[in-house]
């Protein structure tokens, strides 16, 4: 491995991946249930250039001065000498090769723009912008369900993070102006089908998307993602089921003895209520003011029954309420990062300026806040 090359010029082309946001369905993409995200318009940019020497090379304008270069055969042994945010682009290099789609060489340069550590997926936008890069230059052929799988791994096996497969099919698989529906169990056990673009057109409706990004990062290796995780796969193992998808009442949860677990499967059962319950309601045209109150249960939901809110996200989700945001929640793994509310655009100024001044009277530092549209999935940028 090494830590410097003298290559340092501007590569193209050029690949882009988003991050994402839930609409709604946090913590049940793993449960085998049902996800409603849309993937942001922030993205993660990768350049990257086939080399000739056999060398893999990764820079990021985030990381000026940490260059890393290390051969395809040697990302196995040197994968926990490695920068954190390297095993990512790298990760996805080692897993092209296990997949039988072997990387001769390469130089990535990184540069993103989706906030890291607010719960948008940055890390999965950027082993995304990776893997639509590397398919387009060394694999072809590879289907989108297999460059999914590629990121993913990437992610659990060589970054290290327990991730479900939400965050790598959103920036996939998302369309612009749209809403992607996704049954995680379907997904799974079939040829990629399990998916469903549905129209999500705040504009028509004199709506806008709210993101407040607490600037309280979550980590999801150290955090209590892992924790969360394995408390449901408990909780399934006392019910019987192969995962809490396939609870289909909630009075079926009084079989759960311990009441932390009766609350985590709680949360999972009814959050995948919600996601049909708003997926069906913008199949159907309805104006997204409906689905308000659906976005607020589903924070109360993850506040009180997950635990895996934070004061600050509370904060921020009671100030856009209190300021006439039709729905808010917070977004993500949780324990920090960021809420969504959805306001009317008239009004949208108004309820930042007051989130703002309830975080500053609470103590907390100035959250970034900036308006959100149903943005496009990876693809090459130029």
């Amino acid at each position: 491995m090494g830590t410097g090359d003298e290559q340092s010029e501007e590569f193209v082309p050029k690949w882009v991946a988003p991050g994402r946001v839930n609409i709604i369905g946090e913590h049940t993409d793993y449960n085998d249930g049902f996800v409603l995200p849309i993937a942001l318009p922030l993205v993660v940019e990768c350049a990257a250039e086939v080399r000739r020497d056999g060398l893999v090379r990764v820079a990021s304008r985030q990381r000026p001065g940490e260059v890393v270069v290390v051969k395809p055969g040697d990302l196995g042994a040197e994968r926990d000498r490695l920068p954190s945010w390297a095993r990512y682009p790298l990760g996805v290099v080692s897993e092209f090769g296990k997949h039988g789609h072997p990387v001769d060489g390469i130089n990535l340069e990184l540069d993103g723009a989706v906030p890291i550590g607010a719960g948008l997926s940055s890390s999965a936008a950027l082993s995304c912008a990776v893997a639509v890069a590397l398919r387009d230059l060394f694999a072809p052929s590879v289907t989108d369900r297999e460059l999914i799988d590629i990121a993913r791994a990437a992610e659990n096996e060589y970054a290290g993070v327990p991730t479900g497969v939400l965050d790598q099919c959103a920036s996939v698989l998302c369309r612009a102006g749209h809403a992607l529906f996704l049954d995680v169990r379907r997904f799974l056990g079939s040829a990629g089908s399990g998916y469903e673009q549905i129209p999500f057109d705040l504009n028509r409706f004199g709506l806008e998307l709210l993101v407040i990004d607490t600037g309280q990062p979550h980590e999801l290796v150290e955090g209590g993602y892992a924790t969360r995780r394995a408390q449901c796969e408990a909780a399934a193992a006392e019910l019987g089921v192969p995962a809490l998808r396939d609870v289909d009442s909630i009075a079926a949860l009084d079989r759960i003895a311990d009441t932390v677990l009766r609350r985590r499967a709680r949360h999972v059962v009814t959050e995948n209520a919600r996601v049909l319950t708003v997926a069906e309601k913008l199949r159907e045209g309805a104006d997204p003011r409906d689905i308000g109150p659906i976005l607020t249960a589903a924070h109360e939901s993850l506040r009180d029954d997950f635990e895996v809110s934070t004061p600050a996200l509370d904060t921020a989700v009671t100030a856009a309420l209190d300021t006439g945001a039709h729905g808010a929640r917070m977004v993500g793994g949780g324990f920090g990062g960021s809420a969504i509310a959805l306001v009317d655009r008239d009004v949208t100024a108004t309820v930042a300026d007051r989130v703002r001044n309830r975080f500053a009277r609470s103590g907390f530092d100035a959250p970034r806040t900036f308006v959100v549209l149903p943005g496009a999935g990876a693809h090459r940028a130029d």
